[in-house]
């Protein structure tokens, strides 16, 4: 979504309410079947004014929040309140600021995915707030400097599909309207709302469709239609897209909306899928699509009644859906419903630092006597100080991207603040030097035990540049000349420590070139938590558990992609991220799911039960697409072992490969558990293969088939890092 000025909208909401969010009673939710049946009856007292008015956004600005439609009164409809976003609720006063969808996929945990999904939709739902625009399963990260991929959960469907439908199920258990975008295929800033995205059947099913199938299975509310165009149609009005493979393929029973402003006629959108516009007018208040223009195409015979009479018992089953039709709160943008949130915001933090390097066993800290730290990133600036619009600025410690995603920070632990606090009761000087100033670190460094070097790289939403980024990345290098920064440091000091917070991989090989560089602390995007995750497991209160969602390559080059400047025919096909690099034989820096631990685990045991039969996919459809592709056809299983001294959590993960006969990626990933366990202990971990998880898509037959010959399933700490094999035929 785009910015614009709300600040007479904002100032409507007024008179702040405090409502404990961790009261909010979770309703359980209807089935579609009985939201259709509640919004049929609704329907039937509505005027044909009523249901357009349902569809229509009342303009931008007009209403309390980003989005509005008008209130119904004959059927308690409310004026229907859309609100940013995927980490948590934009423009309000008293809200937690989540972690980003990155750092969540970072952390691996299913249910601490979940329980953030849950607290969102608590506070949004305290709010009064009915729709809340998240989460992001597009962009996936087909472009590693993508400047909106940090929104989102990882450059891999499957880590992607589990994460929206955990964070879905968690927002909507709490009684609010999540919304699954963006629809389909924009996968960059330049140029989004002008450029074609041309994708192969197959790419588009086993990639970019794969994790909004997730979404759907999980009963989303809502989708958001992208601004570019698919194949030379705008995606929100592609009969191919929003028709056949969403609503008939994918079986969704929820409503489509526009991206703000990303609708282009009157007749075509609504013939095509489209099911809601927002704003409802241009950012100017002019240009009026829907309204009165539709009335006028209904009554030419142009759009048929029939299809208006769809959109608006989409919307309102959707409504009914999540049980907001009874006792829900008035639209309230001051309430206070932080509650204890922000535990949630600390565990993903914490949990999705991902341990790249630790030579030495450097960390993690043992009361030194003097610790140097270095970095303007090191210490609160404009960007955790929310000065800089919708957090469009890379100064001082960096927490998310920017854009229409972010929210403000209700407070912001700085790593310099929890360090020196930490610190100070082990009787550790701490010496700050918060510049990016080469010049300046020596007195900071020497003499120090260990010197820590705070590097960024940050991205966001075009509609803002920041230092020359125009939303997309320029380069995957750290920001404010960061290299060189370690390079000074590591001059000085034998025990240098690098964190970093990015929205994405950067190139690394340089501060690696230094061999005073001990240790690598890639600590994503944190969000308001910063420090005092940072904190856990820089001093070992936690052992480091994140894992990469994406790969971290030794040249932007390694990636195969680039930014497109005009249209993109998607040629690498399904070959993105760790696909690209095992088919291409490309040795990463740092693959795919890789992590380190101070611990260690091992493998063992591994064993596969169920033979699936090959054959294409032959059920219903229901909501995700043919029901027999959630059925589990295989059950695979290993033994993890914690051989180390101390307690840790490990990812075990499982990649399938596939017949030779498929032409698929050498491997995919299809399964994932992370366990805590004590030193010295063991336990069994067991993946779930589904249908669709060991089937292609078959673009001759249109349908989901397992191709038969022999599957290798492999389990390991990372998509490189193998531990056990197993083998499978498929006859």
């Amino acid at each position: 979504m785009r910015f614009q000025t709300l600040a007479a909208a904002l100032s409507a909401a007024s008179g702040a309410i405090a409502v404990p969010a961790d009261n909010i009673l979770e309703k359980r939710a209807l089935t579609w079947e009985a939201a259709y049946a509640k919004a049929n009856s609704a329907l039937a007292r509505l005027s044909s004014n009523d249901k357009i008015n349902i569809v229509t956004g009342v303009g931008w600005g007009k209403g309390a929040c980003v989005g509005n439609t008008p209130a119904i009164n004959s059927i308690g409809y409310p004026s229907l309140c859309l609100q940013d976003g995927p980490l948590g609720v934009r423009y309000a006063k008293s809200v937690n600021a989540f972690t980003p969808g990155i750092q969540a996929a970072s952390t691996w945990d299913r249910a601490l995915i979940r329980e953030r999904g849950k607290f969102m939709g608590e506070e949004t739902k305290g709010l009064g707030i009915h729709v809340l625009l998240g989460p992001v399963a597009g962009p996936l990260g087909k472009h590693a400097n993508g400047g909106r991929n940090w929104e989102g959960f990882g450059a891999d469907p499957y880590l992607q599909g589990i994460a929206m439908a955990e964070t879905i199920e968690g927002m909507q258990g709490a009684g609010i309207q999540a919304n699954a975008k963006h629809f389909i295929l924009n996968e960059q800033e330049l140029n989004r709302e002008t450029m074609s995205s041309t994708v192969d059947d197959r790419t588009m099913h086993e990639l970019y469709l794969w994790p909004f199938a997730d979404a759907v299975h999980a009963n989303v509310a809502s989708v958001m239609c992208s601004y570019n165009k698919i194949n030379g149609t705008w995606a929100c009005e592609n009969d191919g897209i929003l028709n056949k493979l969403l609503k008939q393929e994918l079986g969704f029973k929820g409503y489509v909306m526009t991206d703000w402003n990303a609708q282009h006629s009157t007749e075509q959108a609504a013939t095509s899928g489209l099911d809601m516009t927002m704003p409802g007018s241009d950012f100017n208040g002019g240009t009026v699509l829907w309204g009165s223009k539709l009335s006028q195409a209904i009554s030419s015979g142009r759009v048929q009644q029939s299809r208006v009479d769809d959109m608006a018992r989409r919307i309102l089953a959707a409504w009914y859906l999540v049980g907001q039709d009874s006792g829900y709160p008035g639209v309230n943008l001051n309430a206070n419903v932080q509650g204890s949130h922000k535990s949630n915001v600390r565990a993903v933090a914490r949990d999705g630092i991902v341990l790249l390097k630790n030579d030495g066993n450097i960390l993690p800290l043992k009361k030194p006597s003097k610790l140097g730290l270095v970095g303007s990133a090191a210490a609160v600036g404009q960007h955790g100080q929310n000065a800089c619009s919708d957090q469009g600025c890379n100064t001082g410690a960096l927490g998310m991207g920017w854009g229409s995603g972010t929210a403000s920070y209700p407070y912001f632990s700085a790593p310099a603040d929890a360090i020196r606090s930490r610190a100070q009761s082990d009787g550790t000087q701490v010496s700050v030097s918060s510049t990016d100033n080469t010049n300046g670190v020596s007195s900071a460094v020497n003499g120090a035990d260990a010197a820590i070097v705070f590097i960024t790289s940050d991205a966001g939403e075009g509609y803002i540049t920041v230092e020359g980024n125009a939303g997309d990345r320029n380069n995957l290098d750290p920001w404010h000349s960061g290299n060189d920064l370690v390079k000074a440091v590591a001059a000085i000091n034998k025990n240098v420590i690098v964190v970093v917070h990015s929205v994405g991989p950067i190139i690394l090989e340089t501060i690696l070139a230094q061999p005073n560089v001990k240790a690598i602390v890639w600590a994503g995007l944190p969000s308001q938590e910063n420090g005092n995750a940072l904190v856990d497991i820089l001093y070992g209160d936690t052992a480091p558990s994140g894992k990469l969602p994406y790969t971290i390559a030794k040249s932007a080059s390694d990636y195969g992609t680039s930014i497109s400047r005009g249209n993109d025919n998607f040629g690498e096909g399904l070959f993105i991220d760790y696909r690209h690099f095992d088919k291409a034989n490309i040795a990463p820096r740092y693959e795919f799911g890789f992590g380190l631990s101070y611990t260690n685990f091992t493998y063992s045991g591994i064993s596969v039960e169920g033979t699936p039969k090959s054959g294409a996919a032959t059920g219903s459809i229901i909501p995700g697409g043919r029901a027999d592709l959630w059925d589990t056809v295989a059950t695979v299983s290993v033994t993890v072992a914690n051989s180390g001294s101390v307690k840790g959590a490990e990812v075990a993960q499982l990649y399938v490969g596939y017949p030779a006969s498929a032409n698929a990626p050498p491997k995919q990933l299809r399964g994932f558990e992370k366990t805590a366990i004590a030193a010295g202990a063991k336990s069994t971990v067991s993946f779930e293969l589904r249908r669709r998880d060991v089937s292609v898509w078959d673009a001759t037959r249109q349908n989901w088939v397992i191709p038969a010959g022999e599957f290798t399933f492999y389990v390991g700490s990372s998509s490189r890092d193998v531990r056990q094999t197993a083998k499978l035929t498929v006859s």
